[in-house]
């Protein structure tokens, strides 16, 4: 809790925290401990199981019409009317958007400190109890299509899409309000996430909360700033705090990224200015990179920035869950292409190092299906390499263990690059390309341009992807050709990839 939270929390005359501790007291019974609180369930579905026959779960509005709490509910029914009025007093047409913020400010310092279970209650309440009005929602609706043709559509339409904005955006938008409230809701979101399967009630308020992060954290109102060695240590403890590709293991390894030939460069927010959203780090090189290693040997010297042609886009880590959904990466890139032609004129070449992050469990679920694309030729060599003919999923999956024994002709060696390129160049998930890393870079407009093996024999490379890694290509002047080619279901890749995924 920051001190400005604290401030503003200590100015509101009535705060939630108080009023509950009173009501609990009232009750005269705790609330137990997480650990014993009973799961969410979604609206529609069976009543949870009674153990030792308590009663079953109730719905958020079944509790605040009741009056005694029940089982392992968190909010007895005072309790969750109080939290429910303190919701509504924060968009009260009566006050002042400062006093609503203020109000908000005192609920998110009750927030702060309440159990796991009493914030699901929270969650809830914003859920349910503060959406748009279905009648009038229906009565604009009708009257827009009435309108429509007639010089009174464009009023009709306003009407309409006022009737369908809930009191749950307003309330979001008074926490924002206060400092500190913007990350609040991001943290909050995120703390959300996990739950969402288990309680659709819960899904209201998420995509409530995702649709404002992308109007609030549109690229338009984020600076883009370079991360150097001389930035703020708490900047730099940031970097090493959310590394999702490589993990930074040592001061000493994190100066090493922001070295003479390298940049790390991060969108930042006006309201929460010392957290990067993104970042990305690059490595300034003569040739394309087959090889993360290289870049994050330590001891390596310095490449020689005068000769440097090619940028290479090694890592790039979303730093807040709570904007899931919200994109920044293609804008990121093209800002820092930018940036580095700006100030490295000779650059030619824009490309990734990237992970394979589902190769092996991929291929793991869908060996067979790969082992039947080989011809009898294939599959008798296959089936000597791992000595037994003709080859099962075991056996080949055994033999696949240890990757980097296999030597440039081992029939296993082509058989698993081939699967690669399959699993990269062919396999689609609900229209998008099925690996997370490809969806991100195709889906900006890079094609697929080069397999690269032992590209990452750490054990989590090994984990991943057998250590293979993969070069998405940023041909400036096909992105767009790119994206149209894979919105036609066409993924594209250079004519390396395409060979290999030849029967």
């Amino acid at each position: 809790m920051n001190a400005t939270t604290t401030w503003i929390s200590r100015r509101v005359s009535k705060l939630l925290p108080a009023a509950l501790a009173k009501d609990e007291a009232a009750a005269g019974t705790p609330v137990k401990s997480e650990a014993a609180a009973t799961p969410l369930r979604g609206p529609g579905s069976a009543p949870a199981p009674s153990p030792r026959g308590k009663p079953p779960q109730r719905s958020t509005r079944e509790r605040l019409e009741a009056t005694l709490r029940q089982g392992d509910e968190a909010l007895s029914p005072r309790m969750l009317r109080r939290a429910l009025d303190e919701l509504r007093g924060i968009i009260d047409p009566r006050v002042s958007e400062v006093e609503g913020g203020r109000r908000a400010a005192a609920l998110a310092v009750w927030y702060q400190g309440a159990t796991p279970a009493r914030r699901r209650d929270l969650w809830l309440l914003m859920s349910e109890m503060f959406v748009a009005d279905a009648d009038k929602a229906r009565e604009a609706q009708a009257r827009f299509a009435a309108a429509v043709g007639t010089p009174d559509e464009a009023v009709a339409e306003v009407h309409y899409r006022r009737a369908t904005v809930s009191p749950r955006r307003r309330l979001l938008q008074r926490f924002s309000v206060y400092p500190g409230g913007v990350q609040f809701l991001v943290d909050l979101r995120a703390e959300l996430q996990p739950h969402l399967k288990a309680d659709r009630r819960l899904q209201a308020l998420d995509v409530e909360m995702e649709y404002m992060f992308s109007t609030w954290f549109d690229v338009g109102f984020l600076d883009l700033r370079r991360i150097s060695w001389d930035s703020p240590a708490s900047l730099i403890e940031k970097l090493i705090q959310y590394e999702a590709v490589h993990d930074i293991k040592s001061w000493s390894d994190v100066k090493n990224r922001l070295d003479s030939d390298r940049r790390c460069y991060g969108f930042f927010h006006p309201r929460l200015p010392e957290v990067p959203l993104i970042f990305i780090e690059v490595a300034l090189l003569d040739d394309m990179a087959s090889d993360i290693v290289p870049l994050l040997d330590e001891s390596a010297a310095a490449a020689d920035l005068q000769k440097a042609t090619t940028a290479i886009f090694y890592s790039i880590s979303n730093t807040q869950v709570g904007l899931r959904g919200v994109s920044f990466g293609d804008s990121l890139i093209k800002r820092v292409v930018d940036t580095l032609k700006e100030e490295f004129p000779k650059l030619k070449t824009f490309a990734t190092l990237s992970p394979i992050p589902g190769l092996r469990p991929w291929l793991q679920r869908n060996l067979a299906a790969q082992l039947e694309r080989l011809d009898e030729r294939a599959l008798r060599e296959l089936g000597r390499a791992v000595s037994f003919e003709p080859p099962s999923t075991e056996h080949v999956l055994g033999a696949l263990d240890k990757p980097l024994a296999l030597d440039a002709k081992s029939p296993l060696r082509q058989f698993l690059l081939r699967c690669a390129a399959q699993y990269l160049g062919a396999e689609w998930q609900e229209g998008k390309p099925l690996d997370p890393v490809a969806r991100f870079h195709l889906g900006n407009g890079a094609r697929v341009e080069r397999l690269n093996w032992a590209g990452d024999p750490s054990p989590k490379g090994l984990k991943q992807s057998y250590g293979l890694m993969v070069n998405y290509l940023y041909d400036l002047k096909r992105l767009d050709k790119h994206r149209a080619q894979l919105a036609q279901g066409r993924i594209p890749m250079a004519a390396e990839i395409e060979g290999l995924l030849k029967p």
